[in-house]
Order: C-alpha cells, then structure tokens, then sequence
C-alpha cells in the first residue's frame, strides 16, 4: 500500500466521519426539542460539529494536495 492509497482511505474515513458527527449532532438536536438526550450529556450537539468540522479541514487539505500533486504531474 502506497502513500497515496493510504491518505485516500484517511480522506474517506474522517470524511465519513464528520458524516456520521453531523447526524448525530442534528439527531441530537431533534431529540432535545422533546426534553431528552441521546449522548447523555458528554458532548453537546456544537461539540459534534465543532469535531466534524475539523475532520472536514482535513480533508479539504488531503484533497488540495491531491490536486496540488496532479497538476506538478
């Protein structure tokens, strides 16, 4: 497995993962307008979009380097 397959497979997995964070956030959400809670008070639904947004970052960065090495071929 070379470098460029193994940050590909790193790019899918946060990208999916703030996939998931998101859903959870707004299900969250959702939940709390009826008076309840699905992460029992460990991390707020922000919180969860704060963390999603940071594995977007990094996959925004993986992405541009893509590019970045696509156009120096």
């Amino acid at each position: 497995m070379n470098l460029n397959n193994l940050l590909l497979a790193v790019s899918r997995l946060f990208f999916w993962g703030a996939l998931v964070l998101l859903l959870i956030a707004i299900a969250e959400r959702a939940v709390n307008l009826f008076g309840y809670t699905i992460l029992w008070g460990i991390y707020t639904g922000g919180r969860l979009l704060e963390f999603a947004a940071v594995f977007l970052i990094f996959v925004i960065a993986l992405t541009l380097q893509e590019v970045r090495d696509a156009l120096r071929k």
